[in-house]
């Protein structure tokens, strides 16, 4: 982390200054997700363990309001507290801004309508803008 944290943080920053300079906000969404959270305990090899439980997403652009937290943990980063966003709820975000219905229903192999995301899910951006 301590080799390559610094270099991803100044491309990541770069990058978002740079599709606001250029006015590309409310069409581009830059996303840092990872696929998992890590455990709040240290294990006994010093580190930490995947843990589903909690993670984060950074979203910028793609029209929605900037400069918030949405959610926490408890004390320990254990678990959610405060206004859990669900995964499912951030790939709303995503096909949202994208131009994409994520409630809209693609046809499989079979001819079978499925939809692309379940009617609960909630793009972030219409709960928090």
């Amino acid at each position: 982390m301590k080799q390559h944290l610094p270099t991803f943080d100044q491309g990541v920053s770069a990058l978002i200054e740079d599709i606001y300079a250029r006015g590309m906000d409310k069409t581009t969404t830059v996303c840092v997700w990872g696929e998992f959270g890590r455990t709040p305990k240290i294990n006994k090899d010093a580190g930490r363990d995947h843990w589903s439980r909690v993670n984060f997403a950074l979203l910028a652009g793609g029209g929605m309001k900037t400069g918030q937290v949405i959610g926490s943990t408890d004390s320990s980063a254990g678990s959610a507290k405060d206004n859990p966003i669900n995964y499912l709820d951030v790939l709303a975000t995503i096909y949202s801004n994208m131009g994409i219905d994520p409630h809209a229903m693609v046809v499989d192999i079979s001819g079978r309508p499925n939809p692309i995301l379940p009617s609960t899910v909630s793009p972030i951006s219409r709960v928090y803008s």
